[in-house]
């Protein structure tokens, strides 16, 4: 089965159609699922260039740890923008958000959340996966997030 294929069988149970510059994008909830709190249960992606982002965690350009865990957050969504504008993208792009926060708790979630909030397409939010840990790379980093966009695809230079 192709992938449009796929998509077509998607239809029935909530697609959303995005349209990230130029690429087909479309961001799925099924109604058979609970309503998903800023985020997609599915994306799928028709065509366009794919990044990985490696996970950021909280610290600034010269390695220092932002603060407590809500400044650790927004930082962490800093450096994934900088990471995605170095790959050519934007914010808008990502299709899957992943997070890992040690010592998970509903506080940390709240101050989670709002800093996603700040960050992504909440018109089309990308599918996400959220896990506690116990402990990162390092001892005083509490949250790490990793990526996936999809930016357009290059012109072939071929009219």
């Amino acid at each position: 089965m192709n992938l449009k294929a796929i998509a077509g069988t998607l239809l029935p149970v909530g697609l959303v159609a995005g349209h990230l510059s130029g690429q087909n994008v479309n961001y799925v909830n099924s109604p058979a699922l609970s309503t998903p709190p800023g985020y997609s249960h599915a994306v799928v992606v028709e065509h366009g260039r794919i990044v990985y982002l490696s996970g950021q965690v909280g610290l600034n350009a010269k390695g220092e740890v932002a603060g407590d865990f809500r400044a650790q957050a927004t930082q962490a969504f800093a450096n994934l923008r900088a990471a995605l504008a170095a790959a050519g993208g934007t914010p808008a792009e990502l299709i899957k958000l992943n997070y890992y926060v040690v010592g998970l708790n509903h506080e940390k979630l709240v101050a989670l959340r709002e800093a996603r909030d700040g960050f992504i397409d909440k018109a089309h939010p990308p599918a996400s996966t959220l896990a506690g840990v116990q402990s990162l790379f390092r001892e005083d980093c509490q949250i790490e997030i990793e990526g996936v966009a999809v930016l357009p695809e290059k012109p072939t230079g071929k009219h």
